[in-house]
């Protein structure tokens, strides 16, 4: 808790920053307060707690998720002086909608009660709408922020009303009392309890990204900074897969025949969507898009073999999924301020002018397709070996890998231009200032590589 409470702290507090015009406090405080929250999340190791009537739990995976989302915040913020260095106005507000944004990712990582859930969601997607259209005279900018809104909207719609038709079958909120009116009538729920169940995951689905909900991620990634974009595609993806597997695995396991059949067709059909429409995009922003989707089909696997314990490899997953689309999206706001260009052929000769970017944009295009020895190989092979253990997963696996042998294609494809038309080389601004960041995140991919073990039997 005392994490959210620093973070929500500090946004309100860079907010009187900005108002009495100490703008040069702003970038410093933010990264203190950053770490502040990151080291105080860590001191609650081992030590369960629920606060406010279990309306919060602060566990190992609460935890665990939460150090993930504030360091890939932190990482992303980092480029914030290089990719708003034009902008002739302090920036306050941003820093605090991000700040404010990951406070809702925190407390859903972290919820005892469906009420508590809600708020985080929300807390999260409104400072992301806000966010998405903060560039007001871009009419992309704008396009992205009303069809967030408006598909957000609808989710959330879909999501209040099941956990209304949740209350109504069970008469509460929270997550433990829940689980104890399911394990008293797993033989005859009722029709109110199925329908408010389905109509709860109908909106995670959303949140998640997941086919066939996932039509808003290409537009909205497109069109919104493409700092917001880094920070939606990663800490947004993450916090919802954490909350939709803490909600399905704290209450509603002992149903999962109910569900367990619906997540393997999503991941199937979530999978080959995002797999396969990525094969066809030449702007780069948005085959990190269909990507991400493709990797929202892979987490829900961790939901269908949940009785395999699979939380420590969803951890990993997800820390693979955050470090290597942080560095991909990194170099991308590099090339998009030398070329104005999000094309994947303005990549040509990249790796002649700007080697260390070329290295970074390799290995986060190899970690993302899972090749060894990087992260997203260890990831991914982790994730399906949990599947086959807990057995009628064969053909979802199967699936899985096949997706993953057809993203060897548009994940490759940037990596050969960067190093091919040598004589045709970008005319990258080596002034730029973003070097030193991307640096950071690929030793932090190279680092992250060298503990998975570790990682999967954390918590």
């Amino acid at each position: 808790m005392s994490a959210i409470i620093t973070i929500s702290i500090l946004a309100i507090l860079l907010l009187f920053m900005g108002a009495i015009n100490k703008t040069k406090l702003l970038l410093p405080l933010l990264y203190i307060g950053l770490a502040t929250a990151f080291i105080l999340s860590l001191t609650g190791w081992n030590q369960t707690q629920h606060l406010y009537n279990d309306m919060y739990i602060g566990d190992n995976f609460s935890i665990a998720f939460n150090a993930v989302l504030i360091i890939a915040t932190l990482l992303i913020t980092l480029f914030i002086p290089v990719y708003y260095k034009g902008v002739n106005r302090s920036l306050e507000d941003i820093y605090a909608l991000i700040l404010f944004s990951l406070a809702g990712a925190l407390a859903m990582t972290s919820f005892g009660n469906l009420v508590m859930l809600f708020l985080g969601i929300e807390t999260l997607s409104i400072a992301l709408y806000i966010l998405a259209g903060s560039k007001k005279y871009d009419p992309n900018s704008n396009e992205a922020a009303m069809k967030y809104f408006l598909m957000g909207s609808f989710a959330s719609g879909f999501l209040l009303f099941g956990i209304a038709l949740l209350y109504g079958a069970c008469g509460s909120f929270n997550l433990a009392e829940i689980k104890g009116y399911v394990a008293q009538n797993a033989a005859h729920l009722p029709l109110m309890f199925i329908g408010g169940m389905l109509l709860i995951l109908l909106g995670m689905i959303f949140k998640v990204g997941a086919a066939p909900f996932h039509f808003w991620s290409p537009d909205v990634y497109e069109g919104s900074p493409t700092l917001v974009t880094t920070f939606m595609a990663t800490v947004g993806k993450i916090a919802a897969i954490a909350a939709l597997f803490r909600l399905m695995n704290s209450c509603l396991l002992d149903v999962d025949y109910f569900w367990k059949g619906i997540f393997a067709l999503i991941a199937v059909l979530t999978i080959v969507v995002g797999n396969f429409s990525a094969l066809y995009q030449n702007n780069f922003k948005r085959l990190l898009a269909y990507s991400g989707i493709a990797h929202a089909g892979y987490m829900l696997i961790a939901l269908v073999a949940l009785k395999a314990q699979v939380a420590g490899v969803l951890l990993l997953y997800s820390l693979s999924y955050m470090v290597s689309s942080v560095t991909a999206f990194a170099v991308l706001m590099m090339i998009r301020e030398a070329t104005g260009s999000f094309e994947v052929n303005s990549f040509k000769g990249l790796a002649q002018n700007n080697k260390p970017e070329a290295l970074a944009l390799t290995l986060s295009m190899l970690s993302l397709a899972g090749i060894p020895p990087l992260i997203g190989f260890a990831s991914k092979y982790n994730l399906f070996i949990k599947a086959l253990e807990t057995g009628n997963n064969v053909p979802l696996v199967i699936v899985a890998v096949i997706g993953s042998m057809v993203s060897l294609y548009y994940y490759f494809r940037p990596v050969m231009v960067i190093y091919s038309n040598q004589d045709e080389a970008t005319e990258v601004n080596f002034g730029s200032g973003y070097r030193p960041q991307i640096i950071i995140a690929l030793a932090l991919l190279v680092i992250s590589s060298l503990v998975p073990i570790w990682l999967v039997n954390l918590i």
